[in-house]
C-alpha cells in the first residue's frame, strides 16, 4: 500500500468566486487537480488535471505553492497526503470532464454554509481571499 500520496492542482478565482468541483468518492467541493504522475512536475500535474478535469488551460500566477499536509484513514492504514495548490488564471471555457459530478463558481463569502474539502478555506486564507 502506498503511504504517501502527493496531488497537485490550481486555485482558480474570479470575481471574488473560486472554482471548486465534485469528483472521486465523496461529496466535497474541490479544487481540480489529482494525484502527480511519475516524471510529472507539480506544476506539470496541476496543468494537466485542470486539462482533463475541466477542459481548460492555467495560467499559474505564482509558482510558489500552498501546502498542506492531511491524513486519510483508509481500510489499509492511514495515508499521508500532501496537498500542493497553485494560484491560476483559467484560459478557456469550462467543459467538464466524465470524472466531474458537478462543478460550481461559489462565492467566497458563501463558503462556509457549503460542504467543502479540509484544504479549501486554508488555500483560500494563505493567498489573501478570505480572513476565516
Amino acid at each position: 500500500m502506498q503511504k504517501i500520496i502527493i496531488a497537485s492542482g490550481p486555485v482558480i478565482v474570479e470575481k471574488n468566486n473560486v472554482l471548486l468541483d465534485q469528483h472521486g468518492d465523496d461529496r466535497f467541493w474541490k479544487f481540480c487537480g489529482g494525484k502527480t504522475k511519475e516524471n510529472e512536475s507539480l506544476i506539470e500535474t496541476a496543468l494537466q488535471r485542470a486539462k482533463e478535469e475541466l477542459s481548460i488551460e492555467i495560467e499559474i500566477i505564482d509558482e510558489k505553492p500552498f501546502i498542506l499536509h492531511t491524513k486519510k484513514k483508509t481500510p489499509e492504514g492511514i495515508i499521508d497526503i500532501i496537498l500542493v495548490h497553485f494560484l491560476s488564471k483559467r484560459i478557456g471555457e469550462i467543459v467538464p470532464g466524465k470524472e466531474i459530478l458537478k462543478w460550481k463558481w461559489l462565492p467566497i463569502e458563501e463558503l462556509e454554509q457549503q460542504d467543502l474539502a479540509p484544504n479549501i478555506l486554508p488555500t483560500l486564507r494563505h493567498f489573501g481571499f478570505t480572513q476565516n
